[in-house]
This record gives C-alpha cells, structure tokens and sequence, in this order.
C-alpha cells in the first residue's frame, strides 16, 4: 500500500506522522537516545531488515533527524547522530511510553521504564498545562488555523 504525503496539510500532527509516524523509525530514534550509533548496532537491537533499516535512516537523515558523521573511534565505518531536532523528539518518546505502560501491559507482566540518572527515581507523568499553569484535558482546548509565521 503506497502512503499518502502529508506535506501540505495543515495540521501538525499529520505532517509530524509523515516524518517519524511509522514504527521503525521512532525506534531508530529511540536507541539513538540512548546512544546508538552505527548501523550494525540499530540492526542488532531492532531486528529489522537491512533494507528496511536502510531506507528508514536514509529518511530520518533527510528530515534532518538524524546526520551522518564520521566514525568516533576514527575507522572507515558511519555513525548516525541526532541532531537537535531529532533530540527534541524524546518529549514524544516519553508519552509513548508513558501510555504503552498504562494501557499495553497485563498486571504484572515485566516492563522497561525511564529513570532520571542522577537520582534512579522514575519520571514524574508528562502533564499538558497552559500558559498560566492550569492542567489541561482534551476538553480545555481546541483547534485553531493561524496566519502564516514571518
């Protein structure tokens, strides 16, 4: 099945989907925030195709995700580091895990969860506030078109 481009649609959230919606590349992201690098080291931890593995960095470098370097240690091979815009991306990350917690695991069952370093203690919940600092539900806001940024 061929995707749909959402590059001129208005919402966010499509064109977000369009860069890093499809599972493998928001796992890429993942173990690259958590310090891998070279392509053999995704291909290990995830499993995937080298095709597949491939074409999703190719794509995430595209998008300016990630860039490609020389290798650290001074060998012939590449290294794929993030870039900021690909660091601003552990927010997402964190709800992701935050909801798969909540609602993709049976009572009981072992699972993973993100701990600040310094202090081995677990993340306090994300939390959506305004401005002003009032906690936020779905029902407190609402979509708007905005004019064009200059």
């Amino acid at each position: 099945m061929k995707r749909t481009s959402m590059e001129g649609v208005a919402c966010p959230v499509a064109r977000s989907l369009d860069v890093i919606g499809d599972w493998w590349s928001m796992l890429i992201v993942r173990d690259a925030q958590l310090g891998l690098r070279r392509f053999g080291e995704f291909q290990k931890s995830l499993g995937v195709a080298k095709n597949i593995l491939s074409q999703r960095l190719r794509h995430l470098v595209a998008h300016g995700i990630l860039e490609v370097q020389p290798a650290s240690d001074g060998s012939a091979w590449q290294e794929y580091v993030l870039t900021a815009k690909g660091h601003s991306l552990f927010p997402i990350l964190v709800a992701l895990g935050e909801w798969g917690r909540e609602h993709c695991f049976q009572e009981g069952e072992a699972r993973t969860e993100l701990r600040d370093k310094a202090h081995g203690l677990p993340l306090k919940p994300l939390e959506v506030r305004a401005a002003d600092g009032r906690l936020l539900s779905p029902q407190d806001t609402r979509v708007e078109q905005v004019p064009p940024e200059r």
